[in-house]
């Protein structure tokens, strides 16, 4: 190769090392605009996210600050002498009077209750019929064991648990809204009373706060306990943890549950004996389950006049559902929150005691929890 050659070839070559500097100095491209961001193609999604944790907050965060509060009202010492003033009562099943417990079950029975504060017993002796009547072929054996009763247990009321179903939530039940059904209710008070019964207790559910044919039916059938001088008794519904709670209920759920204290009080001044049915709570805690039955206790105690006896109910059987939680709702939780309610508002109530729901369903655990909290 030639001296020219290579000349050439060393111009070719620096021309080449040259080119990339002349080229990006040249020839730079232009930046490139920001790309500008996209709006959201499903804005329906975001505002549903938005709305339902809203939701969410606006139901969760007021329970949230319920169950604090039923859990600070399960604090504190009840006062010494919050225990039973022996008017407590329990609900019995049918198996008392349809014949299939003999004298030895009787006899059992006394003994059971001699180391209680049991003056009344509810047997289940019905139920009505939709029209408010009463076949006697359902409490064949009422008159043995009230016999019974009076003999083994001197002293213990019997009373005939009466009960059906309202017509309140679907088609079916009673019809409290017709004279004629109310006339035949009052009609099988009467009937069953002449069996020998000490009084008659009755259970009609579900029922509705305000409903003033219950009312109506009261009245009359005071007006017949009272003439054979017999007790009128009833199972009352729990009372609204916060005002007007059974209408905003209602309105989501179509069952009020609660009644307002205020129908509590104009439902207890008909009656000698109201005892609340402070169980199915849906709670989830014993700790909040005691502290909603004395809060329970509380609300009933300021509407109850002094001459009626107010009883509060004891969770004797065990199930596990929607409403009621056999971990939650146990006897030593109900029976501190009585007395924590008790102690808090009326502590020296005279006509006080609590009811036992219910004999078929109870365990010996049950038992020792009443005696041992409640009696002494």
């Amino acid at each position: 190769m030639d001296g020219a050659q290579q000349q050439d070839e060393g111009s070719r070559g620096n021309e080449s090392a040259a080119a990339p500097d002349s080229d990006s100095d040249s020839e730079q491209a232009p930046p490139e605009p920001s790309p500008s961001p996209r709006p959201s193609r499903r804005p329906w999604l975001r505002w549903t996210r938005r709305t339902a944790l809203t939701l969410v907050l606006v139901v969760l965060l007021p329970l949230l600050a319920a169950e604090i509060a039923l859990r600070v009202n399960y604090t504190g010492d009840p006062a010494d002498d919050t225990y039973t003033r022996n008017k407590d009562a329990i609900w019995l099943g049918h198996a008392w009077v349809d014949g299939r417990k003999k004298d030895a079950d009787v006899t059992g029975l006394a003994r059971r209750l001699e180391t209680t504060g049991i003056r009344d017993l509810y047997v289940h002796s019905g139920p009505l019929e939709h029209d408010g009547t009463l076949p006697a072929s359902v409490y064949p054996r009422a008159r043995w064991f009230i016999d019974a009763v009076h003999r083994e247990a001197p002293g213990i009321r019997v009373q005939a648990w009466l009960g059906d179903v309202l017509a309140t939530e679907s088609p079916d039940g009673m019809r409290l809204e017709r004279p004629a059904t109310r006339a035949a209710v009052v009609a099988s008070a009467r009937q069953i009373l002449a069996t020998g019964f000490d009084g008659v207790h009755f259970d009609l559910e579900p029922l509705h706060s305000g409903d003033r044919h219950y009312l109506t039916l009261l009245d009359s059938l005071r007006r017949v306990t009272r003439a054979q001088g017999a007790q009128l008794s009833i199972a009352a519904h729990q009372i609204d943890p916060v005002p007007a709670f059974h209408s905003f209920w209602g309105t989501f759920t179509g069952h009020p549950k609660w009644w307002s204290q205020e129908f509590f009080g104009q439902v207890a001044r008909r009656v000698d004996q109201i005892a609340v049915m402070s169980y199915d709570t849906m709670q989830p805690l014993e700790s909040t389950y005691g502290g909603y039955v004395a809060q329970q206790t509380s609300l009933a105690l300021e509407v109850t006049p002094q001459s009626t006896d107010l009883l509060m109910g004891l969770p004797f059987f065990h199930e596990n559902r929607f409403g009621h939680w056999s971990h939650a709702e146990t006897v030593p939780a109900a029976v501190r929150g009585v007395r924590l309610g008790l102690s808090r508002t009326d502590a020296d109530r005279a006509n006080f005691g609590v009811a036992l729901y219910v004999d078929f369903a109870a365990k010996e655990g049950d038992w020792t929890a009443y005696r041992e909290g409640w009696v002494r």
